[in-house]
């Protein structure tokens, strides 16, 4: 992504965000000492303003991580009134670290940990959800789609990350799996009359859907 936009874009917009929990940033030292991709600030606080847009009570991570993302989730959650959010990651060191900095920012109440692959929990539950983001191996996005569709509620939103991916899904020479699968996600989401959907050109870009 670096050369789409102004290389002094995100370095603005990271000013921007207002002060956040100190947990957050050494969360952020992590990811860029090791490389470990989270969503970063400006996407995290663009989560925690379309959450609390939605007065969403109950959000669905597929694919967590550390809990970078949950983190900005719940303290949207939290802010709404109360509710749950669903971290769920295939590694129980990754759930383990994610209940550590949540239970440090007091934001466990509004989490719940799965160890688990992602979409096979979603089609699990029984539940709608106010929010659903999808942030699963990439390749996996078309197939996530209808699981997704049935457990989101009408006037919920679905986001889904890296659906720009570092550019490569803009060069039609490129059609590695991984590539090729966010384009039909990203497509079959445009083209659903059920949706009403944008992509926000932030870090690696962000699919922003509403629920019809």
């Amino acid at each position: 992504m670096a050369d789409l936009v102004h290389p002094k874009l995100m370095p603005y917009l990271e000013a921007l965000v207002p002060p956040r929990p100190p947990v957050l940033a050494e969360m952020e030292a992590r990811a860029a000492r090791t490389g470990f991709p989270i969503v970063g600030p400006v996407v995290g606080q663009l989560f925690y303003v379309l959450t609390r847009l939605a007065a969403a009570r109950t959000v669905f991570e597929m694919g967590s991580g550390f809990g970078y993302s949950t983190a900005w989730f719940a303290l949207a959650v939290r802010d709404n009134g109360g509710g749950v959010v669903h971290h769920v990651v295939w590694d129980a060191q990754l759930s383990r670290d994610a209940q550590a900095y949540l239970e440090r920012m007091q934001l466990l109440p509004f989490v719940q940990f799965h160890v688990s692959e992602a979409v096979a929990q979603l089609a699990s539950t029984d539940e709608s959800f106010d929010v659903v983001f999808n942030d699963i191996e990439k390749r996996g996005y078309p197939d996530s789609l209808p699981v997704i569709k049935s457990h989101l509620r009408p006037g919920g939103l679905l986001l889904a990350d890296n659906v720009l991916w570092s550019g490569r899904v803009l060069d039609r020479r490129v059609r590695d799996e991984a590539t090729q699968a966010i384009r039909t996600f990203t497509q079959a989401v445009f083209s659903d009359p059920d949706f009403a959907a944008t992509v926000v050109p932030l870090r690696d870009g962000v699919l922003v859907a509403y629920r019809r």
